[in-house]
């Protein structure tokens, strides 16, 4: 009988090699990423400052940013808002791209390299070209075409009700390309059998597009719109770069004000780094939250 000793060291001598050579990886995941989550959860059941030692305070600071912090509340306004406009327009425009430009001819690969540029340039560079585009100066790129128009000046960044437009904008145009490359790849995966079936069965371009692109397009569909809803949530350069005043992270009248520049604003301004741990953690439930949501709809839809 085979005891669970020698069980054990039997899958040592098997995989004690590969075991071994795991370990400086694992070492470094746990250095680097399990500690530090680790840290921040204790660290957002504290009052730190970063100077003096944590001091426990339980569930406050939770409590205070659901309940008592209106800025935050504004920020996380701004953000769902933000993140339903440029997920939503982002995932239908990189539909129709990948459904204009999804053949092989040298036309369709150079515009798809066109839009898909912005996705692979740095995003500073990018934020600093939308700020000198929307300049309210005179070399401001925007208002330079209007007034060759005809048109007057525009406070682009200094308007409240024009910051999330200008945010979902520059988001859209800088992620379009990603989602259209993913669309391209699933619409490439479709046999055209299924399109000749639906052809002979009377079908129209609008009911091959309905019922066999869209329902065989769903795993991208549902890929696009969960990295989308991660990445729209944690915002930060256009926010920083484009709309940072010299004392309001948030632009005029905080209209631009999003989770993850609170977060900053209040762990590297105020230097209240147990509160802001409280704001990433808050931040982590609802991206979580709505991925399992979308997971779980893409999932239903595939079994109808």
């Amino acid at each position: 009988m085979t005891t669970p000793a020698a069980v054990s060291r039997h899958r040592w001598r098997r995989h004690g090699t590969s075991y071994l050579m795991l370990l400086p990886f694992l070492a470094l995941f746990a250095g680097f990423l399990v500690w530090p989550l680790a840290n921040s959860l204790y660290l957002s059941f504290t009052r730190f400052d970063g100077v003096t030692a944590p001091e426990f305070t339980g569930l406050e600071n939770f409590r205070r940013l659901l309940f008592d912090d209106d800025r935050f509340r504004h920020a996380l306004g701004n953000t769902f808002l933000y993140v339903v406009a440029s997920v939503g327009i982002g995932t239908l425009l990189s539909l129709g791209l990948a459904l204009a430009f999804s053949g092989s001819g040298w036309p369709h690969r150079v515009m798809r390299t066109v839009f898909f540029l912005p996705s692979v340039t740095s995003s500073i560079a990018l934020m600093l070209l939308w700020k000198w585009i929307l300049n309210p100066g005179d070399f401001g790129l925007a208002n330079t075409v209007a007034g060759w128009f005809g048109g007057r000046a525009v406070e682009w960044l200094a308007t409240p009700g024009l910051t999330i437009p200008i945010l979902v904008l520059m988001s859209v145009w800088g992620g379009m390309g990603y989602g259209m490359v993913l669309y391209v790849a699933g619409l490439n995966t479709i046999p055209q059998e299924y399109y000749e079936a639906a052809r002979i069965d009377g079908a129209t371009s609008w009911q091959q597009f309905r019922r066999v692109t869209l329902p065989l397009l769903r795993p991208v569909t549902t890929y696009v719109v969960v990295t989308g809803l991660i990445g729209a949530f944690q915002v930060f350069e256009a926010v920083y770069i484009v709309f940072r005043g010299t004392n309001n992270i948030g632009g005029v009248l905080d209209s631009g004000l999003m989770i993850v520049p609170y977060l900053y604003d209040q762990g590297f301004t105020h230097f209240k780094l147990g509160y802001a741990s409280a704001i990433a953690w808050v931040l982590f439930v609802i991206i979580f939250a709505l991925s399992m949501v979308n997971l779980r709809i893409g999932r239903a839809l595939k079994e109808l």
